[in-house]
């Protein structure tokens, strides 16, 4: 069973543990909300129990694509696999595209997350921070 199999099973079953085991320690997750990366597996971790939480029963993976790609961390080539879903959040349909990308052992050192349309981005967007200041994870926006 390759990586991208594990990790789909693993988010089918919304099971924490198991996606951990297919992460690096340093992973970066490319967010379509935030600029910069979420970095480190107990970050990206606690990412991904909030996008579990967050997306309704619905969600599933439509498509399988595999090839390479250069990383954002050192544009070295790496193994890479696409994974199309198709998810509701909030009533929102949302097309997105999940990229792994793979160390040398086969871990996911790098993963992008992509979404359309972008009202379905601002909702997840919305729903993630929520998450993220419930579980501690950011600090409560400042009040404007």
């Amino acid at each position: 069973m390759t990586t991208a199999d594990r990790f789909r099973a693993a988010v089918e079953r919304r099971d924490l543990a198991a996606l951990g085991d297919l992460l690096t320690d340093d992973i970066r997750l490319y967010s379509p909300v935030k600029f910069t990366p979420f970095e480190g597996k107990p970050m990206v971790l606690g990412l991904f129990g909030i996008l579990l939480r967050t997306f309704e029963d619905d969600f599933r993976y439509v498509g399988h694509l595999d090839g390479t790609a250069q990383t954002g961390t050192d544009g070295t080539e790496a193994p890479s696999v696409v994974l199309l879903f198709r998810a509701t959040v909030r009533g929102k349909q949302i097309h997105g595209m999940d990229l792994l990308q793979l160390d040398q052992t086969g871990l996911i050192k790098e993963f992008t997350v992509m979404v359309r349309p972008h009202s379905a981005v601002q909702t997840l967007g919305e729903a993630v921070l929520e998450g993220l200041v419930a579980d501690g994870l950011v600090p409560a926006p400042a009040d404007r």
